[in-house]
């Protein structure tokens, strides 16, 4: 895994240079903007890491004050700690600032466990608001003892989803405008929230969230973004992104290293793929042909 995290580094100080990309900055409020319950926010004493909290009466989110379309996205993240059945700490990216019928979407979602138990990480992939293309990995830490990195890189070839540098998950573009299952076309925020989803988060809906052990905190730090910021009508690093690291042709698939690791977690850390789902799709969807090597 090391020499994918190398990778990635060599690949963002050779190639990052465009004074069109987003600078980055960890500034909590030179970034976002609370969505709704600002009181179950805190930052620490020197404002570079973010708490948000749920407890029985709400939860509370955060979003990006910009759009980007393409780019490279990362944040660190840890985990609520002990029992956090029933909760979802969700990161991830959105064309609309509510779950529009429309929308395009990213996800990272981390489901909530009973202590002792295995945190699962959910990813999933919305093209006009059509989802339904859900991936469970098992993590090969413990996401509560202290921050991890949870990244995508997104450009007109492929969407991968990092944990720690380590791909965990590519969804290729078959090069068809018109397809119905690759967002490309649509700017997005960045989000990140934390709420209850005992009805289906943990074993199915088995485990309910245990309220005296509130409040469930997640913890960030750490925002990086490398992308095409948006700008009305169209900007120009959209039409130009070869400019940029994350959309020249070492960005369009995963490098020698990177496929060991992705082999890896495939091997041993994928519990559902969609795309194995027969029964829930008799007839695969379309993108599910495309390899993830090539």
């Amino acid at each position: 895994m090391e020499k994918g995290v190398l990778f990635i580094a060599l690949l963002i100080s050779a190639f990052y240079s465009s004074s069109e990309a987003a600078d980055s900055q960890t500034s909590f409020e030179d970034n976002f903007s609370i969505m709704w319950s600002e009181d179950h926010f805190k930052t620490s004493e020197d404002g570079q890491t973010w708490y948000l909290s749920l407890d029985k009466e709400t939860g509370c989110g955060f979003q990006t004050k910009q759009r980007y379309r393409f780019g490279w996205f990362s944040m660190k993240l840890k985990l609520v700690g002990g029992d956090s059945a029933g909760v979802v700490t969700a990161y991830y990216m959105c064309s609309e600032n509510g779950a529009g019928p429309e929308r395009d979407e990213l996800d990272f979602e981390f489901l909530g466990n009973r202590t002792g138990q295995p945190y699962l990480i959910q990813t999933n992939v919305y093209k006009n608001g059509v989802g339904g293309r859900e991936m469970r990995h098992m993590l090969w830490f413990d996401p509560t003892e202290e921050f991890h990195s949870y990244s995508i890189l997104w450009n007109n070839h492929q969407i991968v989803f990092f944990v720690d540098e380590v791909p965990i998950r590519v969804f290729k573009n078959n090069g068809d405008e018109k397809n119905d299952f690759f967002p490309s076309e649509k700017p997005m925020y960045l989000f990140s929230s934390i709420w209850n989803a005992d009805e289906w988060a943990t074993r199915g809906g088995l485990e309910k969230t245990d309220w005296e052990r509130a409040p469930f905190v997640s913890s960030y730090k750490d925002f990086s973004v490398e992308g095409c910021q948006w700008e009305d009508p169209y900007p120009a690093c959209v039409s130009s992104t070869t400019k940029n690291w994350w959309d020249q042709y070492k960005a369009w698939r995963l490098s020698d290293s990177q496929k060991m690791d992705y082999a890896w977690v495939q091997r041993s850390l994928v519990i559902y793929d969609y795309c194995k789902d027969n029964e829930r799709y008799p007839k695969l969807p379309g993108e599910c042909s495309l390899s993830p090597w090539e």
